[in-house]
């Protein structure tokens, strides 16, 4: 916990694979090598910064449960694959992998499903299995592929491609689909990460919220008439928080924005782990405040403790179904919380280098 009593909940952890040995082609090496420098350059001087051979490593559910659960304050997380089998051999961030990991701490974890809506029936299947047989709880999505060398954005407005994916959705139970948004890496077309498809979606599957990470940089002001336009429509802050501390004024501006037009209910909070380690861009958003010029010339909200707490866990928890109350007990008094309590190790200590 942070503060006196409010619950972290992380919307995005990721179990990378970003050995050499998982790499397929030259474009999942610039991908890889893209996180890396977003890694260098938006960690704190003062927090240790990774070399190459530290963080281009496949990293294991124990090691990253460690790091969250023990060198931070997060108390829940989403164990969230990525399907980019294009670049990466089992796609840099294996939902087999995720699974296990939020089986291995069902008290701690959420499992969120993935897919390649491209592969059509294969995709629909694979969605069945996971939610059935894994227990998959949503889904992340990734508009851009670069299959057999050649680019394949797609739309999540496509009835052909998309909507299929979204009717199955429904009828499997699942009512949250995150998809990956601004931020293009690697050599993949720009145009997949923009914005203009979730209208369409927001407005064919109301009963679906859909979740726009990081969120939507660079086409942030897009998102904004997209949040405030339609009641399921969410922003989740990974990697957008991580800039809190290199560029703070552009952060202000950023949730300033965010908080405006959806309010405080629509933002949701990511640390992007292992890509940052989660504490410090913690400490200093529960410590952040609005500057008052912004408050009184845009007439951007204060970050209250109570806003805070609502981006930090209860907005995701009520997307998710989840009693934070009931919660708070099994994640309080576990072997992590324990070791945290005792002695909290330093950043990065869980991970063998």
């Amino acid at each position: 916990m942070i503060g006196e009593d409010t619950l972290v909940f992380d919307s995005v952890t990721h179990l990378y694979d970003m050995s050499d040995a998982n790499v397929k082609t030259d474009g999942g090496d610039m991908f890889r090598n893209h996180l890396f420098g977003f890694h260098q350059y938006l960690t704190p001087d003062e927090d240790r910064i990774l070399d190459e051979s530290e963080f281009l490593r496949e990293w294991d559910a124990d090691t990253v449960a460690e790091l969250v659960f023990t060198e931070s304050d997060v108390d829940l997380l989403v164990a969230q694959p990525l399907p980019l089998t294009d670049f990466f051999h089992d796609g840099l961030s294996s939902w087999k992998k995720c699974a296990a990991m939020a089986e291995r701490y069902p008290d701690r974890m959420v499992f969120w499903g993935t897919i390649n809506p491209l592969e059509g029936d294969k995709a629909l299947e694979s969605m069945e299995r996971q939610v059935e047989e894994f227990g998959a709880k949503a889904f992340k999505l990734y508009n851009v592929r670069y299959d057999y060398g050649e680019p394949f954005p797609w739309r999540m407005d496509d009835p052909q491609i998309a909507f299929p994916i979204f009717e199955k959705a429904r009828e499997l139970g699942i009512s949250l689909i995150g998809v990956h948004k601004g931020i293009p890496l690697g050599p993949q077309p720009v145009e997949g990460s923009e914005l203009s498809d979730i209208d369409r979606a927001a407005v064919e599957f109301p009963d679906l919220n859909f979740m726009v990470f990081h969120p939507g940089m660079p086409w942030l002001d897009e998102l904004l008439w997209q949040v405030v336009r339609f009641d399921n429509v969410y922003a989740s802050l990974a990697a957008t928080i991580n800039f809190i501390d290199i560029a703070p004024r552009k952060f202000a501006e950023i949730i300033g924005k965010l908080l405006f037009w959806g309010g405080p209910e629509k933002l949701v909070y990511g640390s992007e782990v292992p890509l940052f380690h989660p504490q410090w861009a913690l400490e200093r958003f529960w410590e952040f405040e609005m500057p008052q010029d912004l408050v009184e010339g845009y007439g951007y909200p204060q970050l209250t403790p109570e806003i805070k707490s609502m981006i930090l866990s209860g907005n995701l928890a009520d997307l998710m179904g989840i009693d934070l109350d009931a919660t708070k007990e099994a994640v309080t008094t576990d072997e992590f919380a324990v070791r945290r309590a005792e002695e909290r190790p330093d950043a990065w200590a869980s991970v063998a280098f």
